[in-house]
């Protein structure tokens, strides 16, 4: 028995119930037909040009539907006689490394084969503007030399800043487009001027780069692609904002307002910027703490298509060694060098097993009815708020809301020789 084990004994962890969340549903199902008809507006697809070179971006995020997406995008410009080809647009991940960043979208199935068009993986940018304030405005070499631009974003709610724009079409221009270079440049005067230099980098963009329109994709709460639409170059500041209040209206949350600790699963760059969604979890390293709040964290294991990118894991307070394990400095580092920012990139205590994280977790959380036990919350990640573990203190709660069942007896955590979890039953 190691010291943890020791110190750690007398926390005992608590039987669970699953619960079912549910949220709206609506989405949309023909994907190919919806790129085609948002495509058909004024102003967008019937401004390229036979034999036009048509650069598309494709993001370092799990995006539902992305792979048939970027190929529907493709298509629709192949019908017009032009050339599509594909970036990867995604600032300085993958370890600022080109042929890393082209590896992710790869992962996402977006391949050349399966898109019909090349994939041109670069971190070489061009100046191509410059803010008020003098910071250099940074684009992709090949988006620079291309006839047109179409910049694919999923627009939702960032995990650091608020603003009027935040994730979605802007930031592809600015941070996507502008690897490594050009995310620096928009992160060098820190998180409180990230909203106005997006949109202001964004702008001078669209201004030397009129030649473009946007997707913009919204997902519902269960990770599916509920909207899609097409935005003309000179229409996307003033349409962006509203499509991001709109994406705050379908984003899944967890449905307590709080509770004494969170397990999470798994983390990773391809679930959300940092890590675990600021937003789902009520932790950011630059926003601080707000709903939902927990008091501890404890997250388990890391996503193999993070790539060993452990951003934004110091959010927690205590992880596992099979996590750590799988941590790659060189693919995460780069990440807080260019962001400015050393909190995104920490370490939270590793623990040698989930059990023993989960036991860490209990143990110095401090303000907890013991009588009636923890009130615990467990999801496989922050995408994942469909269906999740309560325990079993948190059964009065989860039955006071219209939205949540209870669908399983209680159940006891089953762990491995290792001390990880095996089941629960």
């Amino acid at each position: 028995m190691n010291i943890f084990d020791q110190l750690l004994a007398d926390n005992q962890i608590p039987k669970f119930v699953r619960v079912r969340h549910e949220m709206d549903r609506g989405h949309i199902d023909d994907i190919e037909g919806a790129v085609a008809q948002a495509m058909q507006r004024e102003g967008t697809l019937d401004r390229i040009k036979p034999g036009d070179s048509v650069c598309i971006t494709a993001g370092s995020r799990d995006v539902a539907n992305i792979a048939r997406v970027i190929r529907a995008i493709c298509d629709q410009v192949k019908s017009v006689g032009a050339h599509p080809f594909i970036i990867p647009a995604m600032g300085s991940h993958a370890g600022a490394k080109a042929e890393g960043q082209r590896g992710i979208i790869e992962g996402y199935g977006v391949t050349e084969e399966a898109m019909g068009a090349p994939i041109r993986a670069t971190m070489d940018t061009e100046v191509i503007a410059h803010a008020k304030s003098g910071l250099e405005i940074h684009l992709d070499k090949y988006a620079n030399a291309a006839d047109f631009l179409i910049p694919v974003g999923r627009i939702k709610a960032h995990t650091d800043f608020r603003g009027e724009v935040e994730s979605g079409i802007c930031k592809m221009l600015v941070i996507g487009m502008g690897k490594q270079h050009g995310a620096y440049q928009c992160h060098k005067l820190g998180f409180k001027s990230m909203a106005a230099n997006v949109k202001e980098f964004a702008g001078a963009i669209i201004e030397k780069k009129p030649n473009m329109f946007a997707i913009g994709l919204i997902e519902n709460a269960y990770h599916q692609t509920c909207r899609i639409e097409a935005i003309p170059a000179g229409r996307i500041l003033e349409e962006e904002p509203p499509l991001l209040e709109y994406a705050k209206s379908r984003m899944a949350k967890v449905p307590f307002d709080q509770a004494d600790i969170l397990f999470v699963d798994e983390t990773g760059k391809d679930i959300s910027g940092a890590g675990m969604d600021p937003n789902v979890t009520g932790r950011s390293p630059v926003l601080g703490i707000s709903r939902p709040f927990f008091q501890r964290i404890a997250v388990f294991d890391l996503t193999d298509k993070s790539h060993g990118n452990f951003g934004g894991l110091g959010s927690a307070d205590v992880t596992t060694q099979r996590l750590y394990r799988k941590i790659d400095f060189e693919q995460t580092y780069p990440n807080g060098i260019t962001a400015a920012e050393p909190l995104a990139v920490r370490l939270p205590a590793v623990m040698p097993s989930d059990r023993t994280a989960m036991q860490f977790a209990l143990r110095t959380a401090t303000d907890c009815d013991w009588e009636k036990g923890p009130r615990i919350v467990w999801l496989k990640n922050t995408l994942s708020l469909s269906e999740f573990y309560i325990s079993e203190a948190l059964i009065p709660d989860a039955e006071a809301l219209d939205n949540v069942t209870i669908v399983s007896e209680p159940m006891e955590v089953i762990f491995d020789e290792e001390g990880n979890v095996k089941e629960l039953r």
